[in-house]
């Protein structure tokens, strides 16, 4: 049986800020317990805590069943790893620490034939079968074939650099589904899924008798699969017992509580002040008034000492403007547009102020084709143009901004790039106060949390002064209440937007849907479709 119990957790920024204090829940086998909170409050840091992979400065985390962690950076991977290492880097560490060895006993087997190496690749295969290795591949068998298609022995040399991210999140969680360990810790498990793989994502976790801890911001699915939320604020945790469903007005109800409790203790607090002064005033001119002076000195030492109520959680605002700007009717026209071995031509005409959802599985070639009208160099065939005073700006689904690399907020923000003009240190840091960006001005960008990359893009669409917003999936690392954020500014956005989502909440914010249909036709609906499964292409 699966149970995952934090005690007391707490932790310390370098710079000496407190970011967890006093940390204390569980998640019992059977439960799914959605963690949420804004970008930036700790919830990365908290998961990592509970998997050891980082050491809990305070308090303890307790796991029964063997624990195993999804972290938030698979479905973006681009470098060389291959599927069998994907796999292994979702193993348990005795099984990684035994196939590095058997890897390693395997290339000095091609240089060396010598009994001494032959030995120590016997070795390796026993410790490779003794930590149930041969278990495992048979696992990864099923898993590539219910995630790829293809068997373990045809998937394992594939470059991740072939998956989509949605391909990428299912092969692990498919593993982490099906593995003998109690405990998930699942960091943002929807992203880069369509919406067929968060449906099944949200079937496993409603079915699913493990202990589950996950991060998402898919409004949709907490309320679908979680049976409890626990929100992460004010340095703090608190657990809402219900569904998601009710969780906002939960908040609130908080929120409305601790406020009362503060006005009560600083009335108290404050009344407690006003007699130490009096009666310190009084002992000043009799001496039977300071037994008094000091029991009352005594009392509010001690009620300071114990504390007021837990603190009042600050509201997060996030304030776009994105103000954008006339242009002309015909924003886009395709023409038999293809975008090679990806799709059949299309025609399409996107008028100034739509609103169009781009929907389809993952693989499709959605993001492809708003990389195409952003500018960049994606093969196709027939044609496509912008109309007259149309500025693209394009927001990236993986946040791969190597040119940011190194590079501080206020710095990219000084340099200015394309239709965006730099900005000085002060008026740099106004914008990034709108939003919620301020104290990590001087941060590195690729040291933010995928949420801040989130937002810093979107505040450089507004400062580029963009007419044709290009959104790949704008929401998938955004927190509830900076999502909220942007979709209400772009419904009072004067321009067009274009964006690929599997976000069923946002999508109902749109007017038209541009659909990438499973067999390779691009049509136009009326109304969001959600049930288009993996592109069929020809061998």
């Amino acid at each position: 049986m699966g149970f995952l119990q934090f005690n007391s957790v707490g932790w310390e920024l370098p710079d000496g800020r407190t970011l967890l204090t006093d940390v204390s829940f569980s998640v019992s086998s059977g439960e799914v317990a959605a963690l949420v909170g804004q970008n930036g409050a700790g919830k990365s840091t908290l998961v990592n805590i509970a998997c050891n992979r980082v050491p809990s400065q305070q308090g303890n985390v307790h796991v029964q069943g063997g624990l195993a962690m999804m972290p938030q950076f698979i479905g973006s991977i681009r470098d060389g790893m291959q599927v069998r290492e994907l796999l292994l880097a979702a193993a348990p560490p005795r099984l990684a620490e035994a196939a590095a060895e058997l890897d390693a006993a395997e290339r000095e087997l091609t240089g060396s034939d010598d009994v001494a190496t032959h030995m120590r690749y016997a070795e390796a295969l026993t410790n490779w079968g003794e930590a149930g290795g041969y278990e495992l591949e048979v696992l990864w068998d099923v898993v590539t074939v219910a995630a790829l298609g293809l068997p373990y022995d045809k998937a394992r040399s594939r470059s991740i650099n072939t998956l989509s991210g949605g391909e990428q999140k299912r092969l692990v969680l498919e593993v982490l589904l099906r593995g003998r360990e109690q405990v998930l810790v699942l960091d943002e498990p929807d992203n880069y899924l369509d919406v067929p793989g968060k449906r099944w994502l949200e079937d496993q976790l409603r079915n699913t008798d493990k202990a589950v801890l996950l991060i998402s911001h898919d409004r949709e699915l907490l309320s679908t699969a979680a049976t409890k939320i626990v929100t992460l604020e004010g340095r703090t945790v608190w657990v809402h017992g219900g569904s998601f469903s009710g969780w906002k007005e939960a908040r609130q109800a908080r929120r409305d509580r601790l406020a009362e409790l503060h006005r009560r203790w600083d009335e108290e607090h404050e009344r407690l002040k006003e007699l130490v002064r009096i009666l310190g005033e009084q002992a000043k001119i009799s001496a039977a008034m300071a037994s008094r002076y000091r029991a009352a000195k005594t009392r509010l030492a001690k009620y300071e000492q114990a504390g007021g109520p837990p603190e009042l959680p600050r509201e997060q605002r996030v304030v776009p403007r994105l103000t954008g700007g006339r242009t002309g009717s015909r924003v886009i026209t395709c023409e038999r547009l293809e975008l090679t071995g990806l799709m059949q031509p299309f025609d399409t005409e996107i008028y100034f102020g739509d609103r169009v959802a781009v929907l389809g599985s993952n693989g499709s070639g959605k993001s492809h084709l708003l990389r195409l009208l952003a500018g960049d160099e994606v093969r196709h065939s027939g044609s496509w143009k912008l109309g007259a005073r149309v500025v693209p700006g394009f927001f990236a689904q993986t946040h791969q901004h190597p040119e940011w690399v190194g590079r501080t907020l206020v710095e990219i923000m000084g340099r200015g790039e394309g239709t965006r003009d730099g900005l000085d240190r002060g008026n740099a840091v106004g914008a990034l106060s709108r939003y919620e960006l301020a104290s990590a001005a001087d941060q590195r960008f690729e040291t933010l949390s995928g949420g801040q990359q989130a937002r810093f893009q979107v505040l450089l669409l507004e400062l580029g002064g963009a007419t044709l917003l290009l959104l790949d999936e704008p929401t998938d690392n955004l927190d509830l209440v900076s999502a909220e954020a942007l979709q209400q500014a772009l419904e009072e956005f004067e321009g067009t937007v274009m964006a690929v989502t599997h976000d069923r909440w946002f999508a109902e914010s749109f007017d038209r849907f541009l659909l990438f249909r499973s067999d390779g036709t691009v049509v136009e609906t009326t109304e969001a479709v959600w049930d288009e499964h993996r592109v069929h292409r020809p061998a």
